[in-house]
């Protein structure tokens, strides 16, 4: 089969591979769309932390957000998987250790990530193995687009949830790229008042296109009390700022990553009696993402801003968006093609 193989910084091919064999516990899934993350450009330039520490390597085979149909069954797996639509946790624990008993199996010490850590292959490929346990099924109103956006949409429900806002209640959001949007969009069903904060007026225009008319940079953010703060950006200034203007009392959730430190003064964060929440992994948010969009209360398709073939994911990996692409942040990727 074929799929995208990293083989250095900065170096990708699409390789004629072995096709998966579905083992004990295992499903093959034909994949029909996966999503190509910020995470996926950081292991192609060879930024990832996780392969300076030694938990990633090259070759490597990427992708994280993806959904498509169960052609295999392992020994050991309901036959009745065969011929469904499903996507799948990313997260792969190790299902014995007492995190993972607790259900925090993300966290797991020995915790292998789809298309990102100890050499799990990914869904930029025609097939996946995966293990029947992290499968989720897709309902028929949740379609290909919808389905390579649940990885995603879960981090970003695990956002709202940690913000904690009750209806009415006033959240900003820093970051107009795939994770704030999703939040956003998100928050904005549970019934919060949303507001969100990008760089400049041309990364607002898809969140007023969304319908969020509360958009701003920081020298138009009006001077508001914030209930909760989510700082989805990846700019190492930003977590600082988030606990500056959160009410006293208020929470910030931090899910953006940035390239280098940031810092946080500890006694801003005790004196205002602030709740500060970090978010990694979407693994529990994946079945409220899927109701979501399939209840029609999110509809995050409009971040896709194009779908390519997969001999096209290089270009996408290298900052190169497709042509007549949308506004969307997100690219998403055909492997069939």
């Amino acid at each position: 089969m074929r799929a995208l193989v990293l083989t250095g910084p900065g170096k990708a091919e699409v390789q004629e591979v072995e096709p998966p064999v579905a083992g004990p516990g295992q499903v093959v899934v034909g994949i029909e769309r996966a999503g190509v993350c910020g995470t996926d450009v950081e292991l192609f330039t060879g930024e990832m932390s996780y392969l300076h520490t030694g938990r990633s390597w090259y070759p490597l085979r990427p992708g994280h957000e993806w959904c498509g149909t169960v052609t295999a069954v392992g020994d050991g797996v309901d036959a009745a998987w065969l011929g469904r639509r499903v996507t799948g946790d990313t997260m792969l624990g190790c299902g014995r250790c007492d995190r993972c008993r607790k259900g925090r199996h993300h966290v797991c010490a020995d915790l292998a990530e789809i298309g990102i850590s100890r050499g799990r292959a990914g869904a930029l490929a025609e097939q996946l193995a995966v293990p029947a346990s992290a499968l989720h099924a897709l309902p028929d109103t949740v379609d290909a687009a919808s389905g390579a956006l649940v990885e995603p949409g879960g981090n970003a429900l695990r956002s709202v949830h940690a913000a904690g806002l009750e209806p009415g209640e006033r959240l900003l959001v820093l970051g107009t790229g795939t994770i704030g949007l999703l939040v956003a969009l998100f928050a904005r069903a549970r019934g919060a008042e949303v507001h969100l904060m990008g760089r400049d007026e041309d990364g607002l225009r898809l969140a007023r296109r969304l319908g969020f008319d509360d958009a701003w940079t920081r020298p138009s953010l009006p001077a508001l009390p914030w209930d909760a703060v989510v700082d989805a950006s990846n700019a190492p200034h930003l977590p600082a700022l988030a606990l500056e203007l959160v009410e006293p009392a208020g929470r910030v959730v931090y899910i953006g990553l940035a390239g280098t430190p940031s810092t946080l003064d500890a006694r801003d964060l005790l004196l205002k009696d602030v709740t500060a929440v970090g978010i990694l992994g979407g693994s529990a948010g994946l079945p409220g993402a899927i109701a979501a969009y399939a209840d029609g209360s999110v509809d995050a398709r409009p971040l896709v801003a194009a779908t390519v073939g997969l001999a096209e994911t290089m270009d996408v990996l290298a900052g190169d968006r497709p042509a007549g692409a949308g506004p969307g942040p997100k690219i998403h990727i055909d492997p069939r093609r």
